[in-house]
């Protein structure tokens, strides 16, 4: 992998360790020319790759230093869109998006370790320079929806101000539990060892280590849980 694209990766959030995995391979002839004039990049761990809709999604919008790096065969992802210049999306190892949805806008990032699970159709989109950064051991079901913004300006009628997130950043701790249909959205930071209950909304909080939320907004029902992808007794 090229120095300057490792860089980009290891500011987005991604782990050293996490890169260095495994072996990178930058896509040449599969790419139209104007990809490669834009100065944007796509990689590919051996035995990655993206399903052919999604990748004739990626091409939809033109882009310039755009960098890209898929660690798992995303067999299952229904769309991969950026939609502006200087985006950076990393996928590593074991991550399964079942008819995932994910948006990246301009300047803007999305960084999942893996292991990812969902489940069923998530959604994630990071826009206006923000960024989802998502560590080692996640498990959503499905309906899980993870926004920086929320794509339209609220604005307080009597001074003009915005009042909605912009540009946020969202930080998954490792192994973490997104429950059936649950939000994430604005300024968020999410310990590690967390479940997010069905149909909650996590938005401009911290979640601490060792919790269950739940509700709208989300808050801590239990403390010093963890949980187990085995449904034992």
């Amino acid at each position: 992998m090229d120095v300057r694209h490792r860089e980009r990766f290891l500011a987005a959030g991604a782990s050293a360790e996490v890169l260095d995995a495994q072996a990178w391979r930058l896509l040449t002839d599969e790419l139209p020319d104007w990809w490669h004039d834009c100065r944007n990049a796509l990689y590919y761990a051996p035995g990655a790759h993206l399903p052919p809709a999604a990748f004739d999604n990626l091409l939809v919008y033109p882009m310039s230093d755009s960098v890209i790096a898929v660690g798992s065969p995303l067999d299952t992802l229904t769309s991969l869109l950026v939609g502006g210049d200087r985006a950076t999306v990393f996928f590593g190892q074991r991550v399964i998006l079942t008819a995932g949805d994910v948006y990246c806008g301009p300047e803007s990032s999305i960084v999942l370790h893996g292991p990812v699970v969902a489940t069923r159709c998530p959604v994630l989109d990071a826009r206006n320079g923000g960024s989802i950064v998502a560590a080692p051991d996640q498990l959503w079901a499905a309906g899980t929806y993870i926004a920086t913004d929320d794509m339209h300006r609220l604005t307080d009628a009597a001074t003009g101000a915005r009042l909605n997130p912009f540009g946020a950043h969202i930080r998954l701790g490792e192994h973490v539990w997104l429950c059936r249909d649950s939000v994430v959205s604005g300024h968020v930071e999410i310990d590690s060892h967390v479940v997010v209950a069905t149909r909650s909304v996590v938005r401009n909080q911290q979640v601490p280590r060792g919790t269950v939320v739940a509700g709208t907004p989300a808050r801590v029902v239990r403390e010093g849980v963890t949980w187990d992808f085995d449904d034992l007794p």
